[in-house]
């Protein structure tokens, strides 16, 4: 078990890790609520070990956090997630976004925008097509340098999204401090959305609060036609989930968005 390593080894191992390209990406589609168009894709970490087989990321990114390893693991993700975002847009003539998931500890040490501006120079993507997505937690325990780094990313002119929210401790202040374009519904409220009314009223003032402060909401993790049916008749505008769209290919989101050229 990777846990059994002191984290200097689990440090060495995601490195090789890195080196001999055990990593991989897939992404998963966002669709357009009211169209059912794919508009977007997040791009997910697996790392496909020889022996262990897949490894998923809860199990290594916090180790990667630990040890330091996690930025040379964000740079590799920024920077093909935005290379690929680019060939889309290029062999597709589409406006697909990707969304990136920002670490602490990139955030801690303000080394995002700097990364960033790299990823979209050396790949040419245009910033818009670029989304990163943080979690309340790290907002709040980062606060001093989090409003800095923010505003320095919008600068680049990307894209900034809250994930997992609902699940966090805090004060709702940020969500006017900081440059925030939109929430991500946590799963655990979209799952029970139609078995629990105190679930569907959270998610329904999530989406009304959102659109109050003139945020885009998107719901992850759904899964049935009536999860589906409820968020679009209460107004949510992106859907994300294994009802519409699995984790996939790079090769998968090619010929779809080829099939919807061809339209």
């Amino acid at each position: 078990d990777l846990h059994s390593f002191p984290t200097r080894r689990s440090s060495d191992l995601l490195r090789k890790a890195l080196d001999l390209k055990q990593l991989q990406l897939m992404y998963q589609p966002k669709f357009d609520a009211q169209t059912g168009v794919m508009i977007g894709v997040e791009a997910l970490i697996r790392w496909q070990h020889p022996e262990r087989g897949m490894i998923p990321p809860s199990r290594f990114i916090p180790l990667a956090e630990e040890s330091g390893a996690i930025q040379a693991i964000t740079e590799w993700v920024l920077s093909t997630a935005c290379k690929q975002a680019k060939n889309w847009h290029e062999t597709s003539n589409s406006a697909v976004t990707v969304a990136v998931n920002l670490s602490a500890y990139s955030l801690k040490r303000n080394k995002a925008p700097v990364m960033v501006q790299e990823a979209l120079s050396e790949t040419g993507l245009p910033p818009h097509l670029l989304e990163l997505e943080l979690t309340e937690s790290m907002l709040i325990e980062n606060d001093q340098h989090a409003e800095e780094t923010l505003n320095d990313l919008k600068k680049l002119g990307i894209s900034i999204a809250i994930d997992d929210f609902g699940t966090g401790y805090s004060s709702l202040s940020y969500l006017h401090r900081f440059p925030i374009d939109a929430l991500k519904i946590d799963r655990s409220f979209v799952w029970n959305m139609n078995r629990s009314d105190s679930d569907l009223a959270i998610v329904v003032a999530i989406i009304a609060m959102a659109h109050s402060l003139k945020l885009k909401v998107v719901a992850e993790g759904v899964e049935t036609d009536a999860q589906l049916a409820s968020l679009k008749r209460n107004g949510c505008e992106i859907i994300q989930g294994y009802l519409l769209g699995k984790p996939t290919t790079p090769e998968n989101i090619a010929s779809n968005l080829q099939k919807k050229k061809r339209r």
